[in-house]
């Protein structure tokens, strides 16, 4: 079955009075009762079945069900936030105080913190490395002590590309776990467990919704995963509400539609940003010339993800804010994966908190902007992004 016949049908929900709804039910219950004490107590024993929204939700349940389907995983659990979903795969890993982790030094600033501010704190070893080159996997590796990657399919926000199946190899050899943050590339344009990977770890608030209304994520795994990982959503209570869930869901229906538009989209706004005189450098892994090109054609089957990142020439901060204020549709927000345009400014949003000096040693400058392509017409986004640059 192909992925967009299956992103229709995934997670679909059972009889109800001998009839199939067409759409999943919503189930805000709390909790659940059944005719028999004796079921109930089955249930909180282990046995299949509903007893607390904070263990499981029949809404829930079904997209998770869907997600697990469309990443060819044993199963999936959703969270309350991406980043909810991140702490949870971490957690579940097993890294101790007195562990290493290494995380690629190209990554969701989200993701620098809550290694440095909550689990480096708990003693465990946070270390930072070049992930795009052998030699920086070597390095990072063999240093000992290493429990877990963790890196992403496209990275936030200079879109560098690894090979994920090759790093997989290499983790394992040394005795660590790969997590991967797939937010930027969906199921739509790959599986990382199918690579090799642990964990894969969406934002479902990104391009699983797609619509900028809900707020989740969601890990897929194994099935010698899954028991740590729903026990840690139960004991720290990243929940997903039931309506959070069914609007995921209802977004996944149509991701495989969607992506194609943003990648093609992508594409178009990528190659007129090269031509344009105001622009300095631009980041997009489909351009034959940028230094993950190969891996990323081969990764993701000739399509290069919605994510395009330039820099303006010779432009502050100032000059930055204003040329985001000119834009129309094209909108100022700290988000991705939407059907819209959006556009964010990494030096005050995703990475604002890292130190300027790293922010430079790792490459994004004042002078950059991320889009993030939504499923507009390409030609009014085009002209947009024109105005803006030629305003001054």
């Amino acid at each position: 079955m192909e992925l967009a016949t299956r992103a229709v049908h995934a997670g679909r929900a059972g009889k109800v009075e001998g009839a199939y709804p067409v759409s999943v039910p919503i189930h805000p219950s709390a909790t659940f009762y059944y005719d028999q004490a004796a079921e109930l107590d089955a249930v909180a024993g282990g046995a299949t079945g509903y007893m607390y929204a904070r263990y499981r939700n029949p809404t829930g349940v079904a997209l998770e069900s869907a997600v697990a389907e469309m990443e060819a995983a044993d199963g999936a659990l959703a969270y309350g936030s991406g980043m909810a979903a991140l702490h949870a795969a971490i957690l579940a890993s097993g890294v101790a105080p007195g562990d290493a982790i290494v995380c690629s030094q190209e990554i969701y600033g989200g993701t620098l913190n809550l290694l440095l501010n909550v689990l480096a704190p708990l003693g465990m070893d946070i270390r930072f490395a070049d992930l795009n080159t052998l030699a920086g996997q070597e390095q990072a590796l063999n240093g000992g002590g290493v429990r877990l990657v963790i890196v992403e399919t496209i990275s936030n926000p200079l879109l560098r590309v690894l090979d994920v199946a090759a790093l997989a190899e290499r983790a394992h050899a040394a005795g660590a776990k790969l997590l991967v943050d797939a937010t930027f590339s969906s199921p739509a344009l790959g599986r990382p467990l199918e690579w090799g990977a642990d964990y894969s770890v969406h934002s479902a608030t990104k391009y699983l919704s797609g619509h900028g209304d809900v707020t989740g994520g969601v890990v897929a795994a194994r099935a010698d995963e899954l028991p740590q990982l729903d026990g840690f959503r139960k004991l720290v209570g990243g929940i997903l509400g039931a309506f959070e869930a069914w609007l995921i869901l209802r977004g996944i229906k149509t991701l495989p539609l969607r992506m194609e538009r943003h990648c093609e989209n992508a594409r178009r706004v990528a190659e007129f940003l090269r031509g344009h005189e105001r622009v300095e450098r631009v980041f997009y892994p489909g351009f034959t010339d940028h230094p993950d090109h190969a891996v990323a054609a081969r990764q993701f089957g000739g399509r290069f993800g919605g994510m395009v990142s330039f820099e303006v020439k010779g432009a502050r901060r100032e000059a930055m804010l204003r040329l985001m204020d000119r834009l129309r549709f094209c909108l100022p927000c700290t988000s991705l994966g939407d059907v819209q345009t959006l556009v964010m400014y990494p030096v005050l949003a995703s990475h604002r908190d890292m130190a300027p000096k790293q922010r430079e040693r790792v490459g994004i400058h004042e002078n950059l902007l991320r889009l993030s392509i939504g499923i507009e017409d390409a030609g009014d986004l085009i002209a947009d992004l024109k105005q803006a640059l030629e305003g001054e």
